[in-house]
């Protein structure tokens, strides 16, 4: 196989796996609501089919469940309903008594199948105990290869917005409503964004900031109830209740919304700046 060729398969499969591809059915497609689909699977060999006992010993040739890690054949079981795995969720987040012990069970949760298809978990990063906590929607791809929140291109631009009022990733802690990749940087389903609901709200308990800054129309959403876009909701200063207080809330532009609509800066720029005055009250 020549070199350019080589290269042109790597780059299809390169983009396959950015697209979240990660099965292929066959080379051609086939209309599965038409005609009779001929049978794929080879002939049976001569010597027949296979007994029954032998069908009883042969490994299983199932497919890994979603939102369960891969394991051996035959160990894979039946994903709980979403209503089920919303429980597990808030029952686990609940058990938790530290950030760390809520890592530790978010990283054997099932319950999500967007862990069965991201990289790792990206649980947080920053300043556990800072005044000021930023909560986005979902990690992007480089997100995912690091572990950590906003560290591409829309993290960057987080970066240079936190210097412009003073505070660095050392002041401030960062995450999201959910802390898997969905594939192909797709949004998060609602249903996903429920089950992982109780563990950011649980987080934000733990951490016990001061101010809550919610980057973009989802987070405000989740956390906040907003119904109205996040235009007529950004800037607003609203209340959070963690169970156990009431923490200042504000619903900000997420930084990739800025990347692609750089006029919108200004108005982000406001709302840190009213962070900022915040911080100093």
């Amino acid at each position: 196989m020549s070199t350019d060729r080589l290269a042109e398969l790597h780059a299809l499969l390169a983009f396959y796996v950015e697209a979240g591809v990660d099965a292929a059915l066959d080379e051609a497609p086939v209309n599965r609501l038409g005609a009779e689909v001929p049978d794929p699977r080879p002939a049976q060999s001569p010597a027949g089919p296979l007994s029954d006992a032998v069908r009883q010993t042969a490994p299983s040739r199932a497919r890994p469940t979603p939102g369960r890690p891969p394991g051996p054949r035959g160990s894979e079981s039946t994903p709980p309903p979403p209503d089920a795995a919303i429980m597990a969720a808030r029952e686990a987040a609940a058990r938790a008594a530290s950030l760390d012990d809520l890592r530790a069970m978010l990283e054997k949760f099932e319950g999500c199948a967007l862990r069965s298809t991201a990289k790792q978990l990206v649980f947080a990063d920053g300043n556990p105990h800072a005044r000021v906590m930023l909560v986005g929607e979902a990690p992007g791809r480089d997100e995912d290869l690091a572990g950590r929140p906003f560290v591409g291109r829309s993290g960057q631009l987080l970066d240079r917005i936190l210097a412009a009022i003073g505070l660095d990733r050392n002041g401030v802690y960062i995450a999201n409503v959910v802390p898997w990749r969905p594939p192909g940087n797709r949004t998060p389903t609602p249903q996903e964004s429920q089950i992982c609901l109780p563990f950011i709200k649980r987080q934000i308990e733990l951490a016990d900031p001061d101010i809550l800054v919610c980057l973009g129309g989802p987070s405000a959403a989740a956390l906040l109830g907003m119904t109205d876009g996040i235009r007529k909701f950004r800037g607003r200063w609203r209340t959070y209740h963690t169970g156990s207080r009431e923490i200042r809330a504000i619903a900000t532009f997420h930084p990739a919304y800025l990347l692609r609509s750089p006029l919108e800066k200004r108005f982000a720029w406001r709302d840190f700046q009213a962070v900022r005055a915040a911080l100093a009250e």
